[in-house]
């Protein structure tokens, strides 16, 4: 009986960024003068394949705003990382230093990027609800 061919194994997933943006981290009125629009943009281009950013409409964590969480790749997870939060992302250098961390492998893999250790919060239990960690 012939053999079927096998199939190629799949990548590993990438690290995934979930970006806060339905309550006042997405807003003008928050935060005059940034272009969130742009920002997400930005985002979405920078981080690349295999990695995706996703949109959440709040993480509950509007303290913080802006508000992103870097959730580790398979190989993070394997290292036992954990999702990363980050607060105060508001300028195209901080988005960028996101990008380049994800691409670099994010949470378990590499090092945050740039000054991205001083971002980094610990959200309450509730916010880690609302983003699907609990």
């Amino acid at each position: 009986m012939p053999r079927r061919p096998r199939k190629p194994a799949a990548a590993p997933a990438g690290c995934t960024v979930t970006v806060c943006r339905g309550c006042c981290c997405g807003t003008a009125r928050k935060h005059p003068g940034v272009d969130h629009a742009a920002q997400l943009a930005a985002l979405t281009g920078a981080v690349g394949a295999p990695g995706r950013v996703r949109v959440s409409d709040c993480l509950d964590a509007c303290s913080s705003s802006n508000v992103l969480v870097v959730a580790p790749s398979a190989e993070g997870r394997r290292a036992g990382a954990r999702p990363v939060w980050l607060a105060g992302v508001l300028d195209p250098d901080t988005v960028e230093h996101v990008a380049q961390w994800v691409r670099e492998g994010g949470p378990g893999v590499a090092d945050p990027a740039g000054l991205l250790e001083l971002a980094v919060f610990t959200p309450s239990r509730r916010s880690r609800e609302e983003a699907g960690e609990v």
